[in-house]
Formats: structure tokens, C-alpha cells, sequence
């Protein structure tokens, strides 16, 4: 097989979408636009993604990491400008380079490896991926001969009254053959409006060289829509959102009212999940079988298991068992970590804590820095006291224990397994299995306290 390379543009400013956040990295679907680039390129077998870097250089990087290779556009000076930077990773490569925007996040790897393979198939030496579009404003226009064949591209501002008519356009993706675009690029000048030097003059340079010039249309426009505003990366959010709702409903999740769901393009769902409205399911989330999330739940990087329900909820960075029971309004912070048949109810919060099979804490509590063993009752108002102003400590409850309710368990502490901790103590001592602890005032009744009260006023 060719060598297949790609370049992706990401050094734009981006300057309309009014942001201190630089434009490749506004999320889509959970995720920076150009992450989707690029995790949709590196799955058509590319040797080398090299990535164009102006403004926020050193965020992209942290973005993308090592996956990739950098070069440098200190002034942008067009699109062409941009890929000339590649030539020191690319130069004297033989293979087929494809050349994509940082800004297009809906573009699919199918398409992609289409595009490619027409490419190579034609042995073309420039490939455009083109589409039509309704509204064409804006957009470099699409020139054919007669015959159908590729004559050049004319960017929007530089076209003449009839090849605005144009509705076939240029989507800003290309193949190119490598050694045959870098010579090209030396040939491209900046005479027009903009004074840039555009890569689409590149196709035009090889076709009066008397190269093959092939074109692949998509029938989906949407897919190579660009963002360069909020009001695109509305749009494009949208989109993404029905892709990714349309899918996992396909693969068996039933969405109550899919328009009001939303699911990262990373996220996993297992058949015979049912996501209510008002749900966020972000990042590289895993959801099992037969579960029940929402509605308005927000679950972020997390891993749930089988037939678990999660209600008006929010579960962070947390890994929860089969058969769990969460909610309603219950908070579960990083690093926390349930076994099976657990429940969590209303108004819990839980950090950084693992709970054994079969416990529960049921309302009312804060259970952080904490190991709570299996089948242990934490009661209503109980809470792990963790911090002292400087450190955090560790709390132990071991097997079978039972926390009355409004318990304070004040950290560094050990509950034996099957102990007993009366309502209403302070444990500040650790408790030995079996046992039962009180730690509390004894009560005291002053009988006759109200009326002698009501004497003295």
C-alpha cells in the first residue's frame, strides 16, 4: 500500500469566534474540534499526522500530545503558506499526503479513507473532496471543463459573477501526491485579494502541468461544515449530538427524547440502557447493560456497570458495580468506587472512598477519604470527618457494620467488622469488631424547667 501522510491545519487564530480559548480546541460533542480530526485520521492507516500550529501553539500540544508532530506557522499567511511549513517532516516522502482543517470536526473516517482511495485509484496527483451546498457564500467554487473534469478552484472573493453560481464546493480537504505538492507549493504566489498564498492554486498548477485532477463529492454536506464562529459551532454541536444519539439508538439504547441528551463521542452505552432527558454522559465514559440514567444526570468519565440506576444525579471519575441503586440528587467525586447491589440516596455526597457489595448509605451523609466494607448501613446525616485544616485521613468501616444516624467518625479511624455505632456519637477512637460504641452525653431532663422559666419573665 502508498505511504499516506496527513497535514492538519490548526494555526488560525480564529478571531470570529471572540474567545480567549484558541479555535481548534472548542469543544464538539464533548470533545476539541481537532482531537476529532485527528483521532479520525490516525484509523486510515497514515504513517506521520503532522499538525500546523500558530496561536496556542503550546495548547494544542498538551491537547494532542506525542501522538502527533509539530510545525510551526509563525505568520498566517493562507492556507498554502500553512502547508509549506510541513516540508522539513515531508520533504522527499513518496505516498499520497492528505490535507485537512482543524476546524471540521464532523468529517468521518469513512470519508476520509474514500477520498484516499479515489485518489490513488484515479493515480491522481490532487484530490478534492467537494460537496454541494444550498448556500455556496463563502465557500471556494468548484470549476469544471465541459467533460467534468477538475479545471480549478476559484476562492468566493476572487469569482466572477458566473462562477458564484457555483454550488459545488470546495470542503478545504485534499489528497495530494507529496513530492508533486511540494514542488507546486514553490509556484504559488500571493496575487489576490487577501495577498495569502492558497493551497487550492496548487490544484490549478498541476492541472496546466497537464496532471490528473480528481474530485470525490460526499453526499453530506454537513460533515464539512467549518467552524469559524458560535454560531457554526452551535450548529455543529448539533449535528454531532443527532450522530450520536442516531447511533446509539441504532446499537440498542433507548433515548426517551434524544434532542435533550447528550452524549460524548467517546462515551460507550450497552443495549437495553434507557438515558432519560436533561442527561450529559461526557468523556470517555462506559455504561453497561440495563441501566437506567436520568433524567438530568451528569456522568463524566466514569465506568457503570449492568442493570444500575443513576437519577438526577452527578458521577464523576468513578467506576460503579452492577446493580446499584444512585439517587436522586446524590454526588459521587473522583475516585470513588461502588461494588454491586450498593445504594447511594438522595443528598450523599461520596469522594475519593470505595463501599464493599451491599452497603448503603441512604441520605443525608459525606463519606470521603473512606473504606467501607461490604453490607455496612451508614445512617441518615453520618459523615466521614476527613480534614483537619492541613491533612486529609483515612476512615475504615469493616464488614457488617452499622453507623447510626448523625455520626461523626473522625479520621484517622477503624469501625470493626459487625461493630455497632450508636446515633448521635463522635467516634474519635477506633472500634473493635463486635462491639457497640457510644459516644455522647448522657441525657439529662429538668423537669419543671418551662414553668419556673416563665416565673422569672
Amino acid at each position: 500500500m502508498t505511504n499516506r501522510f496527513a497535514v492538519i491545519l490548526a494555526a488560525g487564530k480564529g478571531t470570529r469566534m471572540k474567545s480567549d480559548l484558541y479555535k481548534v480546541l472548542h469543544p464538539v460533542g464533548g470533545k476539541p474540534m481537532v482531537q476529532h480530526i485527528v483521532d479520525q485520521v490516525k484509523g486510515c492507516k497514515v504513517k506521520k499526522v503532522i499538525t500546523v500550529v500558530g496561536h496556542g501553539a503550546e495548547k494544542v500540544k498538551d491537547q494532542l500530545g506525542a501522538e502527533v508532530s509539530y510545525v510551526l506557522q509563525e505568520e498566517q499567511l493562507g492556507t498554502g503558506h500553512a502547508v509549506m511549513q510541513a516540508e522539513s517532516l515531508l520533504s522527499g516522502e513518496k505516498g499520497t499526503t492528505v490535507v485537512l482543517c482543524g476546524d471540521t470536526p464532523l468529517l468521518t473516517q469513512q470519508t476520509i479513507d474514500a477520498l484516499i482511495e479515489e485518489h490513488e485509484t484515479q493515480k491522481a496527483k490532487a484530490t478534492i473532496l467537494t460537496a454541494v451546498a444550498d448556500d455556496p457564500t463563502g465557500y471556494g467554487r468548484i470549476i469544471r471543463d465541459n467533460d467534468g473534469t477538475v479545471r480549478k478552484i476559484v476562492e468566493h472573493k476572487d469569482a466572477t459573477n458566473e462562477e458564484l453560481t457555483v454550488k459545488e464546493i470546495n470542503t478545504g480537504t485534499y489528497c495530494f501526491d507529496n513530492e508533486a505538492l511540494f514542488k507546486a507549493l514553490k509556484k504559488v504566489g500571493n496575487d489576490n485579494v487577501q495577498g495569502e498564498y492558497y493551497l487550492p492554486d496548487v490544484v490549478e498548477i498541476l492541472q496546466e502541468q497537464g496532471e490528473v485532477i480528481a474530485a470525490y463529492g460526499t453526499d453530506d454536506f454537513n460533515e464539512t461544515i467549518g467552524v469559524n464562529d458560535r454560531v457554526a459551532l452551535s450548529r455543529a454541536e448539533i449535528l454531532m449530538k443527532n450522530r450520536i444519539n442516531k447511533q446509539m439508538m441504532i446499537n440498542g439504547v433507548t433515548l426517551i427524547d434524544p434532542n435533550n441528551t447528550y452524549i460524548s463521542s467517546d462515551a460507550k452505552i450497552g443495549r437495553d440502557t434507557v438515558v432519560y432527558p436533561g442527561s450529559i454522559i461526557q468523556g470517555n465514559t462506559e455504561i453497561g447493560e440495563g441501566c437506567i440514567i436520568g433524567p438530568y444526570t451528569e456522568i463524566i468519565n466514569s465506568k457503570i456497570g449492568n442493570e444500575t440506576t443513576i437519577k438526577q444525579s452527578v458521577v464523576h471519575d468513578s467506576e460503579i458495580g452492577n446493580i446499584v441503586s444512585i439517587g436522586p440528587f446524590s454526588h459521587l467525586r473522583p475516585q470513588t468506587r461502588l461494588g454491586n447491589h450498593v445504594r447511594v440516596g438522595n443528598f450523599v455526597e461520596l469522594k475519593k472512598m470505595s463501599m464493599g457489595d451491599g452497603s448503603k448509605a441512604s441520605h443525608l451523609s459525606y463519606l470521603g477519604d473512606a473504606e467501607i466494607g461490604t453490607n455496612v448501613n451508614v445512617g441518615c446525616g453520618s459523615i466521614t470527618v476527613n480534614y483537619d485544616g492541613k491533612n486529609k485521613y483515612l476512615t475504615k468501616v469493616e464488614d457488617g457494620a452499622f453507623i447510626g444516624c448523625n455520626s461523626n467518625l473522625i479520621a484517622p479511624v477503624t469501625i470493626g467488622r459487625e461493630a455497632y455505632v450508636a446515633a448521635g456519637s463522635t467516634i474519635t477512637e477506633d472500634v473493635p469488631g463486635e462491639s457497640l460504641a457510644i459516644a455522647r452525653q448522657r441525657q439529662t431532663n429538668k423537669e419543671g424547667y418551662v414553668k419556673k422559666k416563665n416565673k422569672e419573665n
